[in-house]
């Protein structure tokens, strides 16, 4: 069957969509890529919500604009993994998650089933609900016996994959220190520094970075995950209370903040495949070479930039085929469990045989095209 899949990550900077042909081959899925796109974000909808109302319209105007993507490809079914707006995590315990970005609109102007709301389930069965990225990465790279994976967002995740097994956790602050440090500087006239051009100019600030690695997410044990509820300007302020830091140093420090604690939680794996919006900066590219070994998704068959989006996909295929669509021992909940939920589309809904064998292996054939 053919699946849209749909994210907005953390940096809330575009809506990506990935279109792929997906099959059972016994224990393997099988996934064809047939193109992906990125739709930027209008400006007003990235201001965080502040009230019950404005919570609503975020909803429903994301909902609309997930919609405009995915009505642009023909296809069986789609998978929206939304947008994040909060990530509840107390004491190392995820207590709750909330991601907009109504799939009823979807499913109106599609006319496709939706699978969407796939994180929920996993946080009421003690998981994090976070990184599903880990779904996808246990399966496709489960042949290679000791890798990494990384995704850079907002926030970066890994999922280290091992004869002893997976696990999976975000790092901490992918883009999302820099992003926010960005907008400030630039008066909100620019939203990111656009191929680590800042960064490039400056110099780490020894003390600045000193005060960020003591954060103590990063010594706390995973399972974990964080989000822009710790990691925001709000942070930055704090962190450099009394420090007088140029601009192009705060982004070469926050870039190397970035890298450092990416590379410090990837030691001994023999390779790091990246993927995500981060693997776009120069400068965070060659900082992780110089501590890593670092190749790209696009060398095994996924363009970097679409990777979380086929990533949704491949849960609403797996959902709608009634198989597990979490890996526990990556997201810390109690057992491998069905994941989102499922809004009809203009068809009765009609939902094929569960499928009874474990999926165990990932299998990408064929080529992509991007559009734009």
């Amino acid at each position: 069957m053919r699946v849209i899949g749909l994210i907005s990550g953390t940096s809330m900077d575009a809506v990506d969509v990935a279109v792929g042909d997906f099959a059972l081959d016994g224990p393997t899925v099988v996934l064809r890529p047939v193109a992906h796109a990125e739709h930027p974000f209008p400006p007003e909808l990235r201001e965080p919500p502040t009230s019950a109302a404005d919570l609503c319209v975020l909803d429903t105007r994301l909902g609309r604009l997930f919609a405009s993507a995915a009505k642009e490809h023909e296809a069986d079914l789609v998978a929206s993994l939304g947008q994040t707006v909060h990530h509840w995590v107390e004491d190392g315990r995820c207590l709750g998650t909330l991601q907009v970005g109504a799939p009823a609109w979807i499913a109106e102007a599609t006319g496709l089933p939706v699978v969407a709301d796939f994180r929920v389930r996993d946080v009421a069965a003690g998981g994090h609900g976070a990184p599903l990225a880990s779904t996808l990465d246990a399966l496709w790279l489960a042949e290679l016996g000791n890798a990494v994976a990384l995704n850079i967002g907002g926030i970066a995740n890994i999922t280290k994959i091992s004869p002893e097994g997976v696990i999976a956790y975000d790092t901490g602050p992918g883009n999302a220190l820099m992003d926010a440090a960005m907008t400030v500087l630039s008066g909100g006239l620019r939203t990111c520094d656009v191929d680590g051009e800042f960064a490039a100019r400056g110099r780490v600030h020894q003390e600045l970075l000193d005060r960020l690695l003591a954060d103590p997410y990063y010594a706390r044990p995973a399972p974990k995950s964080t989000g822009k509820e710790h990691f925001n300007r709000a942070y930055l302020d704090r962190v450099t209370e009394g420090l007088v830091v140029q601009a192009e140093d705060f982004l070469a420090t926050l870039t190397e903040l970035t890298a450092r604690t990416i590379a410090a939680e990837c030691a001994g794996a023999g390779v790091v495949i990246g993927s995500g919006g981060g693997m776009r900066n120069p400068v965070l590219v060659k900082s992780l070479r110089d501590k890593v070994e670092l190749r790209t998704s696009d060398e095994l068959g996924l363009p970097a930039d679409a990777k979380e989006a086929y990533l949704t996909a491949l849960l609403g295929f797996l959902t709608w085929h009634g198989l597990p669509a979490n890996v526990p021992s990556a997201t810390g909940a109690s057992g491998p469990r069905l994941l989102g939920s499922i809004t009809p589309g203009r068809e009765p809904l009609r939902l094929p045989e569960p499928v009874t064998t474990a999926v165990t292996g990932l299998r990408v054939i064929g080529g992509h095209r991007a559009r734009t």
